[in-house]
């Protein structure tokens, strides 16, 4: 069962310095979507810490049931990201692993613990770091568009930051984000979900992707990769032109590039 949405965070100011975790969709798929936050993060003025030895959060082997494999992929993890910088995601899946399953993994370890604690209470998903602790201010530069939003369900009921996109989303003043039906529904991606049970899955995306092309939005946006590969190559098998883009792209793509 998923913990309950987190209370309000209160926000530190703006640091100099941030880890980026790069998510493994993004880096294997959406490599752009990793150097488009980095972009965002500089432009605020912020350095940003990439250790290349991060692997993935260890999330596909906690939900399938490999605890011990999950362990040990956390425990690389919290090795690589020690400093007290904020760690930023561009991901809610990998961000809600970090702030609420590392602690289920290392309940029975005091001393690692302490240190996924810490972690945890410095761990943002993109959009919240970028509206709450950068307080970003975005000028829209491209032309009227419509765009459909899609929110991951770690980002919807374990971090509470849908909000957070939709906020960023209506500082664009020619982007009209529209409704869709299912908004609140799972794409099918689910991490190992969409292989374990591919039939389920597919049957949910195309719930997603009919509400998406009946929505009359031509754009479709996600702070989540692994919902976009999902999405995107349904819309693909379907012969459909519509697309998913990061929003960290879609953010600094409207708001004038680097």
């Amino acid at each position: 069962m998923a913990p309950p949405r987190e209370a309000a965070r209160v926000y530190p100011p703006k640091p100099t310095d941030v880890y980026l975790f790069g998510t493994c969709v993004i880096d294997l798929f959406f490599p752009d979507a990793g150097m488009d936050s980095i972009r965002l993060l500089e432009r605020e003025g912020i350095k940003v810490h990439f250790p290349q030895a991060q692997s993935c959060c260890g999330q596909p082997a906690y939900t399938s049931g490999y605890t011990e494999e999950a362990r040990a992929v956390a425990r690389a993890q919290l090795q690589l990201f020690a400093a007290d910088w904020p760690l930023v995601v561009p991901s809610g899946s990998c961000a809600g692993m970090f702030r609420h399953h590392y602690h289920e993994l290392f309940k029975d370890e005091p001393a690692a613990l302490q240190q996924v604690e810490a972690l945890a209470a410095r761990t943002y998903e993109l959009a919240e770091f970028l509206l709450h602790v950068c307080r970003i201010q975005l000028s829209d530069t491209g032309a009227p568009v419509k765009v459909a939003l899609h929110t991951s369900c770690s980002a919807r009921r374990e971090l509470g930051t849908h909000v957070h996109g939709r906020a960023l989303l209506a500082q664009l003043g020619a982007v009209e984000r529209v409704d869709h039906a299912y908004e609140s529904e799972c794409c099918g991606f689910g991490g190992a979900f969409s292989v374990r049970l591919p039939d389920i899955s597919g049957l949910m995306v195309l719930d997603k992707t009919t509400a998406l092309k009946d929505s009359g939005a031509s754009e479709v946006v996600s702070a989540d990769c692994g919902c976009l590969m999902n999405i995107n190559g349904a819309l693909e098998k379907q012969g459909e032109s519509l697309r998913g883009e990061h929003l960290a792209s879609f953010l600094l793509r409207r708001s004038g590039g680097k």
